[in-house]
This record gives structure tokens, C-alpha cells and sequence, in this order.
């Protein structure tokens, strides 16, 4: 009931990601060493439908995130299914595969789409490799913001790496948008350990950062 607004949902997670945001909290759904050990544990196709075809009439939705969802090469196929089962959709991406959003908007595959935004365009590989196009992701806020379809994008804010220059750059990428989620960063297990010793914004420093640069620019603006 958290991940989909105003909707029952279950969460299916795919593996792998391009990205190597230094914070994420997902390692194990990054890194291909990490895949490999869990590989036992993935849960066949069939399964996950016939769970969905059990739920019927008590589940409303199906999220899909990672990871990064857009990498994987049968994701069109894969939200046919869940529509024909009768469910919407919901998919959390970064944003680094703007071609495969449009399709899924385009073929309404999908009901709800969320984008992290995390950094200014100029920044997206210092902090999430060399496999981040910041391009592409400014690419799929376009798309999205154009689409029609239900969306939010959502920003993970840490206090050493979101200067003041950063985050009015972020605060253009998303200008005009309908909602941005912002929340400070938690120090917790991450895929880089130097990571969980950095230090995050106060409650006070978020809510300033949110009236001072993105309400100017966003319609909505929410702190989780």
C-alpha cells in the first residue's frame, strides 16, 4: 500500500543495473557477483503469474523496479502479460532508456511511472559511473512530462554531494513538473561502504532546500 499511490499492489524486483551509485541500497540487485549468488532464488515467470491469477480481486497493481526494469529485454512482453491479467502497472526506472519508456507509454503498458533524479546532468557519471548518461535521463523527464501518464520523480539527497549548484541544476531538469518526492539520505548498507559514513541533510535543511530551489520550479513538492 506504500509503493503504488492509491493502490494494492505487490513489488516485483529484476536484476541488474548499469548505474553504480556509490548509495544505493539495493546492492544485491546491482552487482553481477551478487546476482550470481542469488541466482537460485530468482523466481520463474510462471510463477509470479500464477501468483498474480491467485490474487485476483485483492490485488490491484504490480510494481516493477530493481535494479533497473528497462535493461531487461522481454519488459514489453513481460507488462503485456500483467494487463492481460487485468492489473495496472507501475515502474520505477533511472531513467537511462528513454526509447523503451516512450514504447511502454506509447503501447499503454504501463499506469504510473517513477525517475530518480539524482544529480544535474553534467554530474550523472562522478556519481553513478560510467554506465549514467545524464542526457538520457533529462531525455526521459521530457518524455514523461509530455506523456499524459500519472508520474513523480523522486530525489535522494546527500549532504557532501548536492551542493547548492547541483541541486538548482536538478531543479531545471524537473521544472514544470507535477511532483517531486525529496528525501535525505540514510547512511545504511550500501554498495559503496564509504557511502554509509556520509552525513545527511537535517529535516530543516531538506525543507529549505525544497522551498528555496524546487517549489519555484515544481508544482508539488513532498518530503518522505
Amino acid at each position: 500500500m506504500i509503493d503504488f499511490p492509491e493502490k494494492i499492489a505487490c513489488v516485483v524486483f529484476t536484476p541488474g543495473c548499469p548505474f553504480r551509485c556509490g548509495y544505493c541500497h539495493n546492492p544485491e540487485f546491482v552487482l553481477p557477483e551478487k546476482l550470481k549468488e542469488m541466482k537460485r532464488d530468482f523466481i520463474p515467470d510462471k510463477t509470479f503469474f500464477n501468483f498474480l491469477d491467485e490474487r485476483r480481486g485483492l490485488l490491484e497493481g504490480v510494481v516493477i523496479t530493481g535494479g533497473e526494469p528497462t535493461i531487461m529485454k522481454d519488459l514489453v512482453e513481460f507488462c503485456e502479460k500483467i494487463k492481460e491479467k487485468g492489473y495496472v502497472i507501475k515502474l520505477d526506472t533511472n531513467g537511462i532508456n528513454p526509447e523503451v519508456i516512450a514504447l511502454l507509454i506509447n503501447n499503454r503498458l504501463i499506469d504510473y511511472i517513477a525517475i530518480d533524479v539524482k544529480t544535474s546532468v553534467l554530474q550523472y557519471k562522478s556519481l553513478c559511473g560510467d554506465g549514467a548518461k545524464g542526457e538520457k535521463v533529462a531525455e526521459s523527464i521530457k518524455v514523461v512530462m509530455a506523456s499524459g501518464i500519472e508520474y513523480e520523480f523522486r530525489s535522494t539527497l546527500i549532504k557532501k554531494i548536492h551542493t547548492q549548484e547541483i541541486l538548482e541544476d536538478m531543479a531545471e531538469m524537473v521544472k514544470g513538473a507535477k511532483k517531486l518526492y525529496l528525501q535525505s539520505f540514510r547512511p545504511a548498507i550500501t554498495l559503496d561502504p564509504k557511502f554509509s559514513k556520509h552525513k545527511p541533510f537535517s529535516q530543516k535543511e531538506v525543507e529549505g532546500i525544497r522551498d528555496d530551489i524546487f517549489l519555484p520550479k515544481v508544482v508539488h513538492v513532498e518530503i518522505r
